[in-house]
């Protein structure tokens, strides 16, 4: 007899097996014809300009994760409001607390100007502010 760890760990390895399965048998089935045409970064016909090695500004990725934050607030608030006259007031008052610590994020952003575009150059300290000479 198996423990419970081993039946998760059979669970794993049919999962893998299952995947690997996948792969191969959409391997064999897909048609293959590369042209040119189809090898080139867009396959919308417009010819891609200089390197795809491009390095974009950090700030992409902060307004990105943002977005994200904000999006996963709305896929939990929908089924919440729908539900909403049967959960009572206790939903009422957590749902309140999710909706205020995710305000207290975008002030954050806010705050630390993450959310502009412009952004001035960030102040570094030099060592002659760190140490107290006023001893």
């Amino acid at each position: 007899m198996l423990s419970i760890f081993g039946v998760i760990f059979v669970f794993f390895i049919f999962a893998l097996l299952l995947v690997g399965a996948a792969i191969v048998t959409a391997a064999l089935i897909r048609p293959s014809h590369p042209n040119k045409l189809k090898q080139m970064n867009y396959e919308s016909g417009i010819i891609p300009e200089g390197s795809a090695w491009v390095l974009f500004n950090t700030r992409f990725y902060l307004v990105a994760l943002a977005y994200i934050i904000f999006d996963v607030e709305l896929v939990l608030l929908f089924p919440w409001a729908v539900t909403f006259r049967t959960l009572g007031w206790y939903s009422f008052i957590a749902m309140a607390i999710f909706v205020f610590i995710l305000l207290l994020g975008l002030f954050y952003d806010w705050a630390k100007g993450y959310l502009e575009w412009d952004k001035a150059k960030p102040y570094i300290p030099k060592l002659e502010d760190l140490i107290d000479t006023k001893k």
